[in-house]
């Protein structure tokens, strides 16, 4: 605390009006600067509220975006789960139908070799005739 000196009617005026200046303006400062540092603060609170918005954002798309990942993942593994099924039902369609062609090959095998022992029956019959009748022209010749 500052000492004033002593006039006839008190404290030297000057004095104390240089103090009262003095006071009057470190507390002009005082309130400037504190009027500063609010706007500052409110700066800086409204600076904060966007960045956590910014980050509720983020949070969101990383969360969309994990969704939408698994979504995918979820959608591949159908579609393949769909493709190998369909693979297996058109391998058991061929495997059925190259049966199916195997046994007609097999049915008409079979018929053709009947026929075949059925023709050479028939044409050992013919030889055996002819040569019966050969035999009885060589019969009639010598006689």
């Amino acid at each position: 605390m500052e000492k004033f000196s002593y006039e006839t009617n008190g404290y030297n005026r000057s004095e104390v009006n240089n103090f009262v200046e003095e006071v009057i303006t470190q507390t002009e400062g005082i309130v400037k600067k504190c009027k500063q540092q609010r706007d500052e603060i409110e700066k800086l609170v409204e600076e904060l509220k966007h960045y956590r918005n910014l980050e509720n954002s983020l949070k969101d798309a990383i969360i969309k975006a994990e969704e939408a990942g698994d979504n995918i993942k979820r959608m591949a593994r159908e579609e393949s789960n769909m493709i190998i099924t369909d693979a297996k039902n058109n391998a058991s369609r061929i495997v059925n139908e190259a049966l199916l062609r195997a046994e007609k090959i097999e049915i008409k095998s079979e018929t053709l070799e009947n026929n075949i022992k059925i023709f050479k029956r028939k044409l050992k019959l013919i030889m055996e005739q002819q040569m019966a009748v050969v035999e009885e022209i060589e019969v009639l010749e010598l006689e």
